[in-house]
């Protein structure tokens, strides 16, 4: 791949000019220790490739700011095991703003897209996107940022007229839960959203998504590279479950396990107040159960914590469940939506086209009291606070989290990236490639010292556990190509 400058470029694939070789398709089997350096390369031959750098406007306004190098990185490996060995060289581009910028902000017109279910900070993001345009940027024409509703479905504007943002409108927003521009499923046709951006003269995209919604927006992005279309698409990655690839966490993810933690709480109350009572919680997790592991340690409460990447037998949890009983006379189950579904799956589909999962939670308070009946007595409490937790606004630490990543996506942006993500890695904002964002979901580790732990605190015998299981693996997808949507008439469902 040929090597370009930094300025007046779109980030397409990864370009790897060292000897730390990986193309974009070893990116996609990679794990985090192989992505080696991401560098800008043109996203087409064309005028982007000939364009000239311009002052970013903040370096008058801010002076003595401290502006990112061009080709600053982020090391993806900061230990080195015992004899000191350890890929150095492989690192990955750091976000933030630079001294020179590819767009011309007076010529910026954006707009930003929430898609999928609802997340806590989807406001804050929204807020923080437009702030940044407005204030760093200078995007005050009216109609210079909207947004879009509904998700994919919004880019109907007959049907769905998309919202002006003002500083009016997003002031205070991010003090309330959900999103006030609506997070929809389906309504996702490639080549009409690419149509839609050109009519409109949207120059900017900030998409605001999961795997799912990364992984359509990857799609886009090779509809302007194939177009050779000046279109910046930038992804803020979003999952309550924390199952994004690479980066250290998604945003929401802390709201939500903070608010999971008061449901153990009151389904501890509830239990330690009966005889024999057993309470058991359903959290977020369809496929991974960060938000069950994490409410579960740091509410140190639990009894037992099912996660979906661990398959659990229903007679040896029950047993464990009735030698707590004996113990202490009370006893929690936290578990994770996804998980057990060998015991309750139904082998659907969705609306959507996800597969539709049993309701875990109610088979375990089925089959429990029922055991409970044949044997010590008791009864359970069954709590499912999802669409709570899902609901509420982000707490100050999460807010501020949704503020960085907002902030730093609109500087990619403007420093001239396209078909990217913004996340932290080591506490730093970088830019990785959207597919690589959108080649997969991040699970839990039952091999790691944090599944270690739980283990101790909840005293689970292995046959809960996973440790004699071979090791799980990430969940794995192919990527998307624009002739995928072509072959199609209907619209497709993600």
């Amino acid at each position: 791949m040929q090597q370009v400058a930094s300025v007046g470029r779109m980030l397409g694939e990864q370009a790897p000019l060292t000897r730390n070789v990986h193309t974009a398709d070893e990116l996609v089997e990679s794990n985090l220790l192989e992505l080696g350096e991401c560098k800008i390369r043109s996203f087409a031959d064309g005028a982007a490739a000939t364009a000239k750098p311009r002052r970013n406007p903040m370096a008058q306004r801010f002076t003595g700011m401290r502006f990112t190098d061009p080709e600053e990185s982020v090391l993806a490996k900061i230990t080195l095991e015992k004899h000191g060995h350890g890929p150095a060289t492989s690192r990955v581009l750091r976000a933030g703003p630079t001294e020179q910028i590819y767009w011309d902000p007076k010529k910026v017109k954006a707009a930003i897209v929430t898609c999928g279910g609802l997340c806590p900070g989807l406001n804050s993001i929204i807020r923080e996107i437009y702030m940044t345009l407005y204030n760093c940027y200078g995007a005050r024409d009216r109609g210079s940022v909207l947004g879009i509703r509904n998700g994919y479905n919004g880019f109907d504007f007959h049907k769905f007229p998309p919202l002006v943002l003002t500083p009016q409108v997003v002031e205070s927003i991010h003090m309330k839960g959900g999103s006030i521009l609506g997070a929809g499923r389906g309504g996702y046709r490639p080549d009409f959203i690419i149509d839609v951006l050109v009519r409109e003269g949207i120059n900017h995209l900030y998409v605001v998504g999961g795997d799912g919604t990364q992984w359509a927006a990857d799609v886009l992005f090779q509809i302007v590279r194939e177009q050779h279309l000046p279109i910046s698409i930038i992804g803020v990655p979003k999952t309550i479950d924390n199952d994004i690839m690479f980066f250290d966490r998604s945003f929401g993810f802390t709201t939500a396990v903070d608010a999971a933690v008061e449901a153990i709480r009151s389904a501890w109350v509830e239990a330690s107040s009966c005889h024999n009572g057993v309470g058991i919680v359903k959290l977020m997790g369809r496929d991974s159960g960060f938000v069950a592991r994490n409410a579960a340690l740091s509410a140190s409460l639990a009894d037992a914590v099912l996660i979906p990447e661990v398959e659990f037998d229903m007679g040896s949890l029950c047993t464990h469940i009735e030698r707590r009983l004996e113990r202490k006379g009370h006893a929690v189950i936290v578990v994770a939506e996804g998980a057990g579904q060998a015991h309750c799956s139904t082998k659907g589909e969705d609306d959507t086209g996800h597969t539709k999962y049993g309701n875990i939670g109610e088979c375990l308070k089925d089959r429990i009291n029922a055991y409970l009946k044949e044997t010590v007595g008791g009864r359970t409490f069954y709590i499912d606070p999802s669409y709570i937790i899902r609901s509420v606004p982000a707490t100050p630490n999460d807010n501020l989290f949704c503020s960085r990543m907002a902030i730093e996506s609109v500087h990619v942006a403007m420093r001239g990236y396209s078909g990217v993500c913004i996340g932290a890695i080591h506490g730093y904002m970088t830019v990785l490639p959207m597919r690589a964002i959108a080649s997969g979901t991040r699970r839990v580790n039952v091999h790691s010292s944090l599944w270690q732990r739980v283990i101790e605190s909840t005293s689970m015998p292995i046959a809960l556990t996973g440790q004699n299981a071979p090791k799980v693996g990430n969940v794995k997808k192919t990527r998307g190509n624009p002739g995928m949507f072509r072959k199609k008439k209907k619209a497709a469902k993600l």
